[in-house]
């Protein structure tokens, strides 16, 4: 899985919260809701979340961890609940001979 460099996220994440701001302070101003919404959707891109919320908590997450990155971490415990869930196990391939 392909990561988005540790400062590209930082950057979005704090523009991301400024803009939260600004449109906490001022709910009727449509031009600071559209460019929230619009912070949103660059930090839910960056991240591979559905929502803003997701994708601003994944991005504390990854920036936090150290080698190891939540957001793998987080993809591989989903497969492994879809599974479940599913009531089929996961196609594994081992290699020849096992």
């Amino acid at each position: 899985m392909l990561l988005p460099a540790k400062a590209e996220v930082s950057r979005h994440l704090q523009r991301y919260r400024a803009w939260e701001r600004a449109m906490l302070a001022a709910p009727a101003d449509s031009s600071v809701r559209a460019t929230f919404e619009d912070t949103g959707y660059t930090l839910c891109v960056l991240m591979g979340k559905r929502c803003a919320r997701e994708a601003a908590d994944a991005a504390e997450r990854y920036l936090r961890s150290g080698t190891e990155t939540a957001l793998w971490k987080q993809g591989a415990r989903r497969t492994k609940n879809v599974a479940r869930r599913s009531g089929t196990r996961p196609n594994r391939r081992f290699p020849a001979g096992h």
